[in-house]
């Protein structure tokens, strides 16, 4: 398991990961977030006790998945790690569980535009530079045509279910924590 916090000055950190990530296959099944955020490992690698045991157990992230965190709240997201899967993103879906995402990983920053034809539900997109800080967050309707662009360069998008960011008091100026699971 990886847990990233970014902070100022860790850029190169960032584009390590994200080009990391880009390279890893499609996206696994979905397991349930911590309840807490004292249950959320607190470093990177493995997870030892204080005796020098491995600790059993531990919470982790779907396989080729990730938890983006966002202050109090966990978001269980598929990661599309390929241009082909952040293409095809949320396309054909008629539902979106409740604390759910799709997060799509971007080689660098830039202004991110898209549409959704064949999208079925309504998202809040929240676009995030390489510090994981939300520079954006629009909410597009279902089956849009019209064009969308960020205001913002940015390096990831985190789509979730329309409304989602706004009844968990997310807004821009935010930052995310990730925590990608095993590959």
């Amino acid at each position: 398991m990886t847990v990233l916090g970014i902070a100022g000055g860790q850029t190169a950190r960032a584009l390590f990961l994200a080009t990391a990530v880009l390279t890893l296959p499609a996206c696994g099944p979905v397991d349930e977030p911590p309840a807490a955020a004292s249950e959320r490992p607190q470093t990177p690698g493995e997870q030892i006790a204080g005796d020098g045991r491995p600790v059993a157990n531990v919470p982790t992230p779907p396989q080729r998945g990730a938890w983006v965190i966002l202050g109090s709240d966990t978001v269980v997201a598929e990661v599309a790690r390929t241009q082909e899967e952040t293409k095809r993103g949320l396309m054909y879906r008629s539902e979106m569980p409740d604390g759910t995402g799709v997060l799509l990983l971007f080689q660098g920053e830039e202004i991110r535009s898209w549409w959704m034809p064949n999208v079925y539900v309504g998202l809040d997109v929240a676009f995030m530079d390489v510090n994981l800080r939300i520079v954006d967050i629009q909410q597009i309707e279902a089956e849009t045509t019209q064009a969308r662009s960020s205001r913002a360069p940015a390096m990831f998008a985190l789509m979730v279910p329309q409304g989602w960011l706004a009844a968990h008091g997310v807004a821009a100026g935010a930052t995310a924590e990730l925590v990608l699971g095993p590959l």
